[in-house]
């Protein structure tokens, strides 16, 4: 299989982030942090960063620096670091050579980059490179979140649209959305991995220091103490969301949006400006189920909690004085004039009669051996094949709002043997339409739910008075599609 056809087949299967990471980046790129040494590595990029071609260095030479002034700055780094010689290098070799070697390997790695300005060489460090390195930097460096910063942020973006800001406003929102509620997803499970990471072979004193250090400071958030109390942003989500739900069913307001994004991010295409649109509108719903994350956040932080204290109660106990306790009961008991009733049995406490008796493990049969069978063919192309069809039969809100705004084009209303069907998406999607217009005459509010949920910015309304042609391809009740007015 051609390289090209496999890399747009994975960009099919996993989005556009695996296509185009290897387009932006340098294919060697990864391979000093794949090194057996690669925490120096890693400290010297952090180094050059900071000294550079970070936000933080002073601003570089519209040209680049100079060769000299980077191999100073790599045999500074090489001396504090006290670089580990490789196997194929000679231990007497002089820093300044070592600085050049390891200049030439940042070069053919994709890290810096050399150009030649007349007779001199001009070292850089490429744009898509030097973002990259700033967000390792930044995901390492990655502290407690406070969450009410991120809901005012996402109010005042909301907001802004809903007074007539563009779509760039609408994006940031959804942004600091999406981060939110992947970071309270993500601490959950921080929890649980530095929580197994505190064995009970930790002395105490170490033991006391990283649950502190690692558990409380770096993966914390910030203001989890006030995320319950009334006077926290995150107690007016349900209104953020209520303007933001008014806001999309405005058909101006949407359609506003809807012209912003074919323009600015979908290149002219307005059935992706929709997929985009409807992509950044899922990302602020997903504020609704914030509380369920939260709750399962309170699970795990419960949880570690009880483990820490038992561990650390354990050891306060075991640091006791045991020997003293036993000596001062014997001579408490002693002191006594009267005769002592003890609860204990006669004999002695401690025999080998009276231990349990050691378990008795029975052999079990060895597993057979697992098959290894090489699908055929035949078998992979019917596997894909099944794959796409099963793909075809699924209908997604974001799906279903393509749909609708394809068949309704510049009309506000439809109706339902109106539809074009030609596909068998399209059946589905009509089959779709049919189960939620049916939904929404019940009396469950779960239905009701899932049915606005599928159209969003769409009503659907049931004639159970009038029945479709015979000649459709779903034959049944009409009902009718219009864009939601506010």
């Amino acid at each position: 299989m051609d390289v090209r056809v496999s890399f747009e087949r994975a960009g099919e299967i996993g989005g556009s982030a695996a296509k185009l990471l290897f387009e932006r980046l340098p294919d060697r790129l990864f391979r000093p942090l794949a090194a057996e040494n690669r925490f120096q590595y890693w400290t010297l990029l952090c180094a050059m960063h900071t000294r550079r071609f970070g936000p933080d260095a002073p601003l570089a030479p519209s040209d680049g620096f100079t060769h000299r002034e980077i191999t100073r700055d790599l045999e500074e780094i090489l001396y504090v670091l006290d670089w580990a010689v490789d196997d194929e290098e000679d231990p007497s070799t002089p820093l300044g050579v070592r600085a050049n070697n390891l200049l030439q390997q940042l070069v053919d790695w994709g890290w810096l980059r050399e150009d030649r300005r007349g007779l001199e060489k001009r070292i850089t460090m490429a744009p898509t490179v030097s973002q990259f390195l700033s967000e390792l930097v930044r995901f390492a460096e990655t502290g407690p979140v406070f969450v009410a910063g991120k809901i005012r942020s996402i109010e005042l973006n909301v907001m802004a649209v809903a007074n007539g800001a563009g779509g760039d406003s609408l994006a940031e929102a959804a942004e600091s959305a999406r981060n939110l509620i992947e970071h309270i997803r993500n601490t959950g499970l921080n929890v649980r991995d530095v929580m197994s990471a505190l064995t009970p072979d930790l002395a105490t004193g170490e033991y006391v220091r990283r649950f502190f250090s690692d558990y409380i400071e770096s993966i914390f958030i910030g203001d989890y103490r006030e995320l319950r109390t009334r006077e926290h942003p995150l107690a007016r989500r349900l209104q953020i969301l209520d303007v933001f739900e008014r806001v999309v069913c405005e058909g101006e307001i949407y359609e506003r949006l809807t012209v912003w994004y074919q323009k600015n991010m979908a290149g002219g295409d307005r059935v992706r400006a929709v997929r985009i649109l409807e992509r950044n509108l899922d990302r602020i719903r997903e504020l609704s189920r914030i509380d369920e994350y939260l709750e399962r956040l309170d699970d795990e932080i419960r949880r570690a909690n009880k483990q820490a204290a038992a561990v650390l109660d354990y050891r306060v106990r075991a640091l006791r004085p045991v020997d003293v306790a036993v000596d001062a009961a014997i001579a408490s008991i002693l002191r006594l004039d009267s005769d002592v009733t003890v609860p204990f049995g006669s004999g002695p406490m401690l025999c080998s009669a009276a231990m349990a008796e050691p378990r008795k493990r029975t052999a079990r049969a060895p597993v057979d051996s697992l098959r290894q069978d090489t699908p055929t063919e035949e078998d992979i192309a019917r596997m894909r094949l099944a794959m796409r069809v099963r793909e075809a039969r699924q209908m997604t809100p974001a799906h279903m709002a393509l749909f609708l705004v394809t068949q309704l084009g510049s009309r506000t209303a439809i109706a339902s043997h109106e539809l074009c069907i030609e596909r068998v998406a399209e059946l589905v999607a009509k089959q779709a339409l049919v189960g939620a217009s049916l939904a929404m005459t019940s009396r469950s509010e779960k239905l009701i739910r899932d049915a606005r949920m599928l159209t969003r910015s769409h009503e659907l309304q049931l004639d159970t008075h009038e029945l479709e042609p015979e000649d459709t391809a779903l034959r049944g009740h009409v009902f009718h599609i219009a864009k939601r007015k506010r």
